[in-house]
């Protein structure tokens, strides 16, 4: 059985995309660019919202956007993502009771995420999510972010539990690839952002339509 569950945040627990979209729209509006369909960008979700502001803004630049250009939009990107946390987001069928059933059990949960801290915190907070974790990696926590192996080592060190005692819910190859490199068991949702992108070498463990089979499933698991 699992001694540590570690979850990704964005198309995992929470769908967030609704709200990014109006955040990346806002922001090319205000640089006069035309706006992108939901579509396109939950395709950049993933990496943090400074990746995904250089990829709007790359969008309309075929030729690409250098670092100075995605520095000087990001205050301003940052604070349309800001105003948006929260407002056009949902978390997924079953993700509010499995985490709080799962909490109320004393299981050890823990957050690892791209998105920045703040972002996070406030996102978390919105929908009263919060309390669930006793960790939370986001994407600013450390120097280095998924799929690098040090993401998931911090939250195994931080609890002292050993990779195979663990067990990591992503959506997308970036999730799949960072357990990989932890040597964490990775399960992965149907639904996320990046349903595609699991196949080959970032197939994950097992391929699941709701967080909520965790409530069922944990106490049969045994995982050497």
């Amino acid at each position: 059985m699992p001694r540590l569950i570690l979850f990704d945040l964005d198309g995992t627990l929470i769908d967030t995309a609704p709200e990014l979209a109006h955040a990346v729209n806002t922001l090319l509006q205000r640089i006069g660019r035309p706006p992108v369909p939901l579509a396109q960008v939950r395709a950049w979700i993933g990496r943090g919202a400074r990746e995904l502001l250089r990829q709007a803004l790359q969008h309309h630049e075929p030729g690409g956007v250098a670092a100075p250009a995605v520095d000087a939009a990001w205050p301003a990107f940052e604070q349309d993502c800001i105003d948006a946390c929260g407002t056009h987001s949902t978390p997924y069928a079953g993700v509010v009771t499995t985490l709080d059933t799962l909490h109320a059990q004393g299981r050890h949960l823990a957050l690892v995420t791209n998105k920045e801290g703040a972002l996070t915190r406030r996102l978390l907070m919105r929908h009263q999510l919060t309390h669930c974790f006793d960790l939370i990696v986001a994407g600013d926590t450390l120097p280095v972010r998924k799929p690098d192996a040090a993401v998931l080592a911090h939250a195994l060190e931080t609890f002292g539990v050993d990779a195979a005692d663990a067990l990591f819910i992503g959506d997308s190859a970036i999730d799949v690839q960072a357990a990989r490199n932890a040597g964490v068991p990775v399960w992965a949702v149907s639904y996320g952002y990046d349903r595609a992108g699991l196949t080959g070498p970032h197939a994950p463990d097992r391929l699941i339509d709701s967080v909520s089979v965790l409530l069922d499933q944990l106490p049969r698991i045994a995982i050497a």
